[in-house]
This record gives C-alpha cells, structure tokens and sequence, in this order.
C-alpha cells in the first residue's frame, strides 16, 4: 500500500512482509523513545527517536529502510520525512505490537526478552 503525508510519499507493508525484507537485509529503523527501546526492540535494528530524525538520519544506509514504532502512526512520520530525504521508507503497519503479534524476536537491552511499552 502506498500513502501519502504532508511530507511526502510511503510504502506501509504488515509485520509478516517487514519480517520477509528483514530477513533478506533490509534495515530496520525504529522510531521510539528511549525507554520504549530500552524495555523491547528488534535484535540489530537502528534506533533514532523521532524527534531526533531530522538532525540524525544522514547516520541511515541510503536505500531502501523499514520504519517501526509502537503501533505505526510515529513511524508513518518518520517514513514520511525519509521518503522526502530520498529513501525508500517503508512504515510497518500496526508497529512493534503487530511484529510481537506475528510471532518475531524482541529483546530488552539486556538481551533478554523484551516487553513492549
């Protein structure tokens, strides 16, 4: 699916799909807050908050990015000013609920299992 912000144009793909294109290298980015991520966030993803991303995004790979957040409405944001950047942002529907929901890994900054906030 594709949609349109004030900021610019996006992919929105299911948890199950984002699971596939990580799998296959795609990066993920995830837009939360500190605690959010500290409590449980996807092995070997980026963390920028979204508040930080203008300051902060030229540290992503230019390409093609998966974008994550609690249930997706911060990472539409996110996707949104990505895709302005140049990138070919992808928001994950339903956010990091809907990747714990389809079964996929998270852990808490210990390496331990991880708790959404």
């Amino acid at each position: 699916m594709e949609a349109k912000g004030v900021e610019g144009t996006w992919a929105e793909i299911d948890a199950k799909e984002a699971g596939n294109l990580f799998r296959s290298g795609v990066p993920i980015l995830d837009v939360r807050e500190d605690d959010e991520w500290t409590a449980g966030h996807i092995p070997n993803t980026s963390h920028i908050p979204l508040g930080q991303i203008p300051d902060r995004f030229g540290e992503l790979p230019l390409g093609k990015i998966l974008v994550i957040c609690r249930v997706g409405g911060r990472s539409a944001r996110a996707a949104a000013f990505l895709a302005e950047q140049h990138y070919e942002a992808i928001n994950i529907a339903g956010g990091i609920l809907a990747w714990e929901l389809a079964g996929f890994e998270i852990l808490d900054a210990n390496g331990g299992q991880g708790t959404v906030l």
